[in-house]
């Protein structure tokens, strides 16, 4: 309980010192939300009138608490770009992102654990040099690169999946997994990379250790060796690993999801970095970093319940 407390305020520092350097690194950014609403041509009484009654001539700090005070009592103010409430259009957009987050999380791991593990069993071998070469490749090829290879061999070329596009999971299911598809291999071959090079790195230190070498000496087959004595050691790191991802996953989402006109949380926050929409932008920028820490929270307890040595310490 002292760990979870501990760690929820650690969470709640970050959000602070994040919601801080948002507010004061959006109000540097050139524009004036006045006239960004009534326009270049407006009177300068009105402009004037309007910067008042929105508190643009307020002190600084007494911005960011009306700013900070609306995001904790869930008024966001509005999007200057599309006219609506931030906050249930965020949230729209955060169900798209997450199915692109959760289908491409799988991907990776489903691909990576096995291959890292194939790479570490056979090390030095010809199996270890294709996986660590195939890891390579994916670490050092762009998320937009893949994104364009996928649309021109499945979308465009054999016709199987949409290349642009969002269904809503409430309407059409298997429709909008079919819209996600190509964006979320395009995000997981990047990160099943990552992972499948921590996963080897991992296990290869695992099976070089003493209780491993117990473990044949005691007449147990080589699967359940490597899988049920290796892996479960190995997974906790490579599990860490993929929570810290997470932010890698939604800075790469933004230029994913442009790609493929998915209007997810991505696409969203370039729409209001390319229209200077600032509340937008303090919003969004707020959102992912909430999200991230979140992701790291949830797998930092699940850590502890995967290596009884943490619940120990």
């Amino acid at each position: 309980m002292a760990y979870l407390i501990n760690r929820l305020l650690s969470v709640a520092l970050t959000l602070f010192l994040i919601s801080v350097i948002t507010f004061a690194v959006t109000n540097i950014l050139p524009g004036d939300v006045a006239m960004m609403i009534m326009g270049t041509q407006s009177n300068p009484e009105a402009l004037a009138g309007l910067r008042e009654s929105l508190g643009l001539n307020d002190p600084q700090i007494v911005q960011y608490g009306r700013w900070i005070g609306g995001i904790l009592t869930g008024d966001w103010g509005t999007s200057l770009v599309f006219k609506e409430p931030i906050g249930p259009l965020i949230a729209q957009k955060v169900t798209a992102s997450a199915l692109i987050v959760v289908m491409s999380m799988t991907i990776a791991l489903v691909c990576a654990i096995p291959l890292g593990v194939w790479a570490a069993v056979h090390r030095d071998r010809w199996q270890d040099g294709t996986a660590s070469t195939a890891a390579l490749i994916g670490v050092s090829l762009p998320d937009f690169f893949w994104g364009i290879m996928l649309i021109l061999l499945f979308a465009r070329g054999l016709g199987w999946l949409p290349s642009s596009g969002f269904v809503h999971p409430a309407d059409d299911f298997t429709l909008a997994v079919r819209h996600a598809f190509l964006p979320s291999l395009a995000l997981g071959l990047g990160l099943m990379a990552h992972l499948t090079r921590m996963t080897r790195a991992t296990m290869t230190g695992i099976l070089g250790q003493e209780f491993i070498r117990v473990a044949r000496a005691k007449g147990l087959s080589e699967r359940t060796v490597v899988w049920r004595y290796g892996l479960a050691n190995a997974i906790g790191p490579v599990l860490t690993v993929a929570g810290l991802q997470v932010g890698y996953l939604f800075g790469s989402i933004i230029v994913v999801e442009s790609l493929f006109n998915y209007t997810g949380m991505g696409w969203l926050t370039y729409q209001a970095l390319l229209n200077r929409d600032i509340p937008l932008i303090q919003g969004s920028v707020f959102v992912i970093a909430a999200v991230v820490m979140l992701a790291n929270l949830a797998v930092d307890l699940l850590y502890t319940l995967i290596d009884p040595r943490i619940r120990l310490a």
